[in-house]
Formats: structure tokens, C-alpha cells, sequence
């Protein structure tokens, strides 16, 4: 029997391939001819053809992005997360085996929800809608945020006020990176990526416009994501009530819906949303900027908490896309500097547990926690996630201890980042981190806390 599935994971680095992974392990022990999408932050990879589609006796979406559902027309199709294909991934085949054929019709909702011929894992309720329409434009800003931090941290290496010099290097490294480059469409490519995930492709111009007038108003990433479901749903709501002729239908999505959906989502956004929640924006800067001693540790200790506790799932992304929306051009961040320190200790302190604790681990982990080293050290906090799922009870908790106390450490320190990722790639660059040495120390902190610890709960293999 054959089965086709898709995985996608909000930054397209870790989880797909984890979970694609996983579903091959599965079906190999299983006897099942399985195979594997994946839809990456490389783009689509191993892509099922029209072939493979028509072989298929079921489809797997392990997604928590927004996927194209038309091409499996007629496929009965189980919806998951990544995070079920990874812990779960014999249930969802099994599921798939026993998928009973499907008229050869699926119709689709205007939410892009599947409404018949589509059967849900049970895990995945929730993974769905707002969430997922989050993470679509998440997934698709974030190469924007990270190109654009690292140009700007390298125009600093000339000096922190030497892109102010117009024609040299650093203020052209500047231009490309900053607001009026990369850092720029930030908010527009997410709130564009939101409503297209929602709309489809006639949401992408209410969507991208909405979050242009959003940084232009100063409401910049709260704005920028309400504009993205304001203008998706706009859509959705103006293809419900317009009805053309059918020799008119063609201007509905070059003329109608662009156009009346921009117009409306616009006018909502500078007469009656902008204020508000530019308002909102200022006051959280404003608190953020007069964090100090305990108040800022508490803060810090909960961006760890969040950052260790799913390890690159909604709440890790929650903590890791409020730390990016603190990242100004020119202007280096606590709340980032916290957010990628302690994303970078659970798989660190898994590491060193396994080098401190080695007769509680079995050689593959042993192994395993060679590779942890260097995806910790690279800030892909899922490398923590093969130990958690086999031993949630211990690592966990481990982990997030360790997380917490490096957030809090490096808030207290009053570390700052001017780079949304890159781990320890980035830290020899002249002006990236600021008080480099403390920050260092509130990583190893954290490191040496959640490892010492794991080692000392976990039992001997």
C-alpha cells in the first residue's frame, strides 16, 4: 500500500525534516510504501507528482503551515501536526491504512479547511485557523528577519554609528538589510503570507498592503498581523457576497477582490484600528525599555520557560516572534538577546548530559547528543526533541530550568541583540551582542543548570 504525505513546520528547518523522517522510519517497519514531501525553508522537496497522487491510498498533511489541499482531490486525506508525525508517526499510518476510499470530489471551505472527504487525527484539533494562518505568515518573514539582522549586525562590525556615513560599506550593508530593505518587509511579508494562508492568492495584496500602512502608522508587528486576518477574511467575506456572471468572473481576482478588499482593510486600518493599537505598540516598547533588575529577570525567566517548553512549537514561536518584533533597524534588542540565548540551552544541556551522565544513555543517544552540540550551538532549539519525546518527564522540566535561568541571567546582564538567529555565528561579529561576555556566561549558565540536573533525574539506560 502506498501513502503520500507533506510535512511543513513553521520555519521550514527542523520539524519538516523530523517528522519526514519519522513517517519513513514508520512505514519501513510497517511494510508500507511511503513518500515523503517535504516543504521546507529550501522549498519543496522529494515533491509527489501527479503519479505518486494517483497511486496513493491516503494522504498525510503533518503540517502547521497552510499547504495546497486541491492536488488530493478525491485522496482521503489525515490532517496532523509535525509535532504528532514525530511522536506519533505508526498512529498516523495506521490512520492512513485505514482510511476508507473517497468520492472523487473534496470541497473546500473558504477557510482552506477540508469540509468533506478528510479525516483529522485527533491531536491535530487546534492546530488549525488562527494558529495556523500565524505560523503560514511567520514561516515566510522569517528568512526576511534573519537576512536583514545579519546584515545589520555586519554594517555594525565598522562601528555602531558607522552606517550613518552614506556611500560606505556599512551604510550600504544598511540599506539592504534595514527598514528600507530586508527589515522592512518584515511586517508586510507577514501580514501578506496571513491572509494569503486564510484567502488564498487574492489576499496577498490586502494582506502586504495592510502591513505596509501598519509600519507606516507605527503600529508595526501587532498591526501588521491583525491587517493579515483584517484583509484574508475581507477577502473571504467579499467572495461570498459578490456574484459575477459567469463571463465576468475573471476580473474577480484581478479587479474585484484586490482593489474593494485593499479599500476596505485600508480604511479600517487608518480610521479605526491604526490608533489603537499603535497605542498598544508604544506602551509595550515603553515597558520593555524600563525593565530593570527583577522585573526584567522574571521577564527573562519566562522567555526561557516558553522557549524550552515545546521546543520550536506555537509557544516557543509565540516567544521567539515577540523577540523579532523588539529588533529595530539600528536598534539591538534585550528581549531578542534573551529569546536566543535560552533557545539555544535545551539542546546544550541535553549535550552535556550526555557526556557527564553516559551510562544513562544508550550509544544511539550518546550519538544523538553529539549532533545537539552543534544545532544548540546554531540556536535550533528542536534538537532538543528526539530526548523529550522519549523522556518528557525528566528532560523537560530540565531543560526549562536551565532555559529560564540563562533568560533571566541575560535580561539582568542587560545583554542585547541586534540579530534574530544565528547562534554562536554571531557572536564574534563587533557590535552584534551587547556585554558579550555576560551573555556568554548566562548561556553556559543555563547549560551547565539543565544538564547537571537531567543527569542527575534521569535513570541509567
Amino acid at each position: 500500500m502506498k501513502i503520500i504525505a507533506v510535512t511543513s513546520c513553521p520555519t521550514g528547518i527542523a520539524h519538516t525534516y523530523m517528522a519526514a523522517e519519522a513517517l519513513q522510519i514508520a512505514a519501513k517497519e510497517m511494510n508500507l510504501d511511503v513518500k515523503v514531501e517535504t516543504q521546507g525553508s529550501v522549498g519543496a522537496e522529494n515533491v509527489l507528482t501527479d503519479e505518486d497522487v494517483k497511486q496513493a491510498h491516503a494522504v498525510i498533511l503533518a503540517v502547521d503551515t497552510n499547504v495546497d489541499k486541491s492536488r488530493f482531490e478525491g485522496k482521503p486525506v489525515i490532517e496532523a501536526s509535525v509535532k504528532d508525525a514525530i511522536k506519533d508517526a505508526k498512529g498516523l499510518l495506521q490512520q492512513a491504512v485505514d482510511a476508507k476510499p473517497l468520492a472523487p470530489k473534496i470541497e473546500v471551505t473558504s477557510d482552506t479547511e477540508t469540509s468533506k472527504g478528510t479525516e483529522k487525527a485527533p491531536s491535530s484539533k487546534g492546530k488549525t485557523g488562527v494558529y495556523k494562518h500565524l505560523m503560514t505568515g511567520v514561516s515566510f518573514m522569517i528568512p526576511f528577519v534573519v537576512a536583514g539582522g545579519i546584515l545589520i549586525a555586519l554594517s555594525f562590525a565598522f562601528g555602531i554609528t558607522a552606517f550613518q556615513t552614506e556611500g560606505t560599506i556599512a551604510w550600504a550593508l544598511m540599506q539592504i538589510g534595514g527598514g528600507t530593505g530586508a527589515f522592512g518587509l518584515m511586517v508586510p511579508i507577514l501580514a501578506g503570507y496571513i491572509a494569503y494562508s486564510i484567502a488564498d492568492r487574492p489576499g496577498l495584496v490586502p494582506g502586504m498592503v495592510g502591513g505596509l500602512i501598519s509600519v507606516n502608522l507605527g503600529a508595526g508587528f501587532l498591526g501588521g498581523m491583525l491587517a493579515g486576518f483584517l484583509g484574508g477574511y475581507t477577502v473571504v467575506l467579499l467572495k461570498k457576497i459578490i456574484k459575477l456572471p459567469k463571463s465576468m468572473e475573471g476580473l474577480m481576482p484581478v479587479l474585484v477582490l484586490p482593489v474593494f478588499s485593499t479599500l476596505i482593510m485600508g480604511l479600517i486600518m487608518i480610521f479605526i484600528l491604526g490608533g489603537p493599537v499603535k497605542a498598544v505598540n508604544d506602551a509595550l516598547i515603553a515597558w520593555l525599555e524600563s525593565l530593570q533588575g527583577t522585573n526584567a529577570m522574571v521577564l527573562g525567566a519566562i522567555i526561557g520557560l516558553m522557549m524550552a517548553f515545546d521546543m520550536g512549537g506555537p509557544v516557543n514561536k509565540a516567544a521567539y516572534a515577540f523577540g523579532a518584533a523588539t529588533i529595530g533597524a539600528g536598534q539591538p534588542s534585550m528581549v531578542m538577546a534573551a529569546v536566543m540565548a535560552a533557545g539555544m540551552v535545551p539542546p546544550l544541556a541535553i549535550a552535556l548530559s550526555t557526556v557527564i551522565a553516559k551510562n544513562k544513555y544508550t550509544v544511539e543517544e550518546r550519538e544523538a547528543g553529539k549532533a545537539a552540540w552543534a544545532l544548540g550551538a546554531s540556536f535550533i532549539t528542536e534538537g532538543a526533541i528526539p530526548f523529550a519525546a522519549a523522556d518528557p518527564i525528566r528532560v523537560i522540566p530540565s531543560i526549562m530550568v536551565g532555559s529560564a535561568i540563562t533568560g533571566a541571567l541575560s535580561m539582568l546582564f542587560n545583554a542585547t541583540l541586534a540579530v534574530p538567529h544565528g547562534g554562536i555565528f554571531v557572536l564574534p561579529i563587533p557590535n552584534a551582542v551587547g556585554n558579550l561576555p555576560m551573555y556568554i556566561v548566562a548561556i553556559l549558565a543555563g547549560t551547565l543548570v539543565g544538564g547537571f540536573l537531567l543527569a542527575a533525574l534521569k535513570k541509567k539506560s
